[in-house]
């Protein structure tokens, strides 16, 4: 499975998350970026996303940082 993540508007990156992990894993995370032709942070952002959208998808609660997609023709066009 594939997925190609287009941004449409600039999103600005104001915060930080730190993460402690071990040697081995940020080596494996850093090949898995490597294979992917990213940078570390891309891929583990990346990463982050689809994890936060699956879970809080199947938890029926909002995704703060995705815009609802409309289907169809709006009332107003």
């Amino acid at each position: 499975m594939s997925c190609i993540m287009h941004y449409t508007r600039t999103m600005a990156k104001e915060q930080t998350v730190q993460i402690r992990v071990t040697e081995g894993e940020k080596q494996g995370f850093q090949a898995a970026a490597d294979l992917a032709g990213i940078p570390l942070s891309s891929w583990v952002r990346e990463r982050l996303r689809f994890a936060a959208i699956r879970d809080l998808e199947s938890a029926g609660a909002q995704i703060p940082f995705v815009e609802p997609v409309r289907f169809g023709k709006d009332e107003d066009d």
